[in-house]
């Protein structure tokens, strides 16, 4: 085995995740220039200082989960969510179950919370969100935001939902209420059942062809017949029908009835 693989190895006895099902090329150069950074000559030494460095081990796993994220990304979509998707779901249940998978920092579920709060009274609406990563999901709990994680949120949400703290922003405490955060990792842990929405963006394309597999069959089973899976702007799924979807917009897929 290369340097690599023995990581690959040692990191999966120990936490459980399977760098392996990642793309390798990605991975390898997003943690190669944490450990030069770090002054460490291999992936095995690398390792071998995570053993007894916590600190170390945080970062390592916040270099390997992606946390990019903003409120509204791709404003034209969260129109779609709001216009035709949600209506829809709402005609056929009052309380719908959303869960916002590989979440990271919050701006995602928060963002759900708060177009869903426009179609029915906040105290019903109700966002699970999870992510692999401890630290991001402590971030996504502060719900403190710079100024340009907010760039694409409409002005009448931003006033409505939103309180300036010097140059920063918080989520309103009643948005906060309504998201409930916790670890989850997609590759490895059960899902949950019964929802109306899944929403997993930006998040696929890191993965192999075989994990993103993997993945989508867990959640066509995690959703109702007719739910709906939200996939990012990079991450058209080529053979929906493979997974029981159909197309119902623009990276929206519906689980077959």
């Amino acid at each position: 085995m290369n340097d690599y693989e023995i990581f690959v190895e040692k990191v999966k006895r120990k936490t459980g995740i399977d760098l392996a099902l990642y793309k390798e090329a990605q991975m390898k150069r997003r943690l190669a220039s944490l450990y030069e950074k770090k002054g460490f000559r291999s992936f095995v030494e690398f390792y071998n200082a995570m053993e007894s460095n916590r600190e170390l081990m945080d970062e390592f796993l916040d270099r390997m989960t992606i946390n990019v994220s903003e409120f509204y990304r791709n404003g034209k979509r969260w129109d779609v969510l709001e216009q035709k998707i949600f209506p829809r779901l709402l005609k056929e249940s009052s309380r719908l179950k959303v869960w916002s998978a590989a979440c990271s920092t919050g701006e995602e579920p928060y963002s759900l919370a708060m177009v869903l709060s426009k179609l029915q009274p906040i105290s019903q609406v109700s966002i699970q969100a999870t992510d692999l990563d401890e630290n991001a999901i402590a971030k996504a709990k502060a719900a403190v935001y710079p100024e340009r994680s907010l760039v694409e949120v409409p002005a009448d949400i931003k006033a409505k939902h939103f309180e300036s703290e010097g140059s920063f922003f918080k989520v309103s405490q009643a948005i906060q209420k309504t998201v409930n955060f916790k670890k989850h990792n997609l590759l490895k842990d059960t899902y949950d059942r019964g929802f109306d929405l899944i929403v997993c963006r930006n998040v696929m394309i890191y993965f192999t062809e075989e994990a993103k597999e993997q993945i989508y069959h867990n959640f066509s089973k995690a959703l109702k017949p007719g739910g709906v899976l939200f996939v990012g702007s990079t991450e058209q799924i080529f053979n929906p029908a493979k997974y029981d979807f159909e197309v119902e917009d623009t990276f929206f897929y519906r689980k077959k009835r």
